[in-house]
């Protein structure tokens, strides 16, 4: 069973990335083929699309005739991963003197960002895991398994909204503004 989500193109470019053992430029930056135990297939792209497994990417850009949304078809695994990542942040809000009001632009900031998705990473930027952290080796300081585990990066995630932006609603209206928190 998978579900499918709405997201910027943004997002999409970073999710058709997903632990890609190899990246390649299509179409300058509108395109990503990639491949991996998460890899994407991207669609409306002509030619250059790949199919090749678990995350379906579609870009409706002014390459691609039109300017829109991206859809993702995240697996079940994923999925499940993903409302794991958000259980286990919902309950640490209070841990950073947050109210559950925090709970929405958190939702919002991170879905946004990665879907939720642990092994999210751009490899334009380097930006890794659910909070998109650049370079991914930063939380590092929240434990070694980092790479690997959502309660690391949530906690490392949460600190560092709390140290550069005191809570999440500002730097989910920061996103917002600027588009990168």
């Amino acid at each position: 069973m998978s579900s499918t989500r709405t997201f910027s193109r943004k997002t999409a470019t970073v999710i058709a990335a997903l632990t890609s053992a190899a990246c390649a430029a299509v179409l300058g930056a509108a395109a990503l083929a990639t491949t991996g135990p998460a890899a994407g297939s991207l669609t409306g792209l002509g030619s250059a699309g790949t199919r090749t497994g678990q995350v379906q990417v579609a870009f409706d850009s002014p390459l691609t005739r039109g300017a829109g949304p991206a859809t993702v078809k995240l697996d079940a695994a994923a999925e499940s991963s993903a409302r794991h990542a958000q259980q286990l942040a919902r309950g640490m809000l209070g841990k950073y003197g947050w109210g559950a009001r925090q709970w929405s632009p958190l939702y919002k900031l991170w879905m946004r960002e990665s879907s939720w998705y642990k092994y999210a990473y751009n490899p334009s930027s380097g930006a890794y895991g659910i909070p998109q952290a650049v370079p991914g080796g930063k939380m590092a300081s929240a434990g070694a398994n980092w790479r690997t585990n959502s309660r690391t990066q949530v906690r490392w995630g949460l600190g560092y909204i709390k140290s550069v932006y005191g809570w999440p609603r500002r730097a989910w209206d920061h996103e917002l503004a600027y588009g990168w928190y």
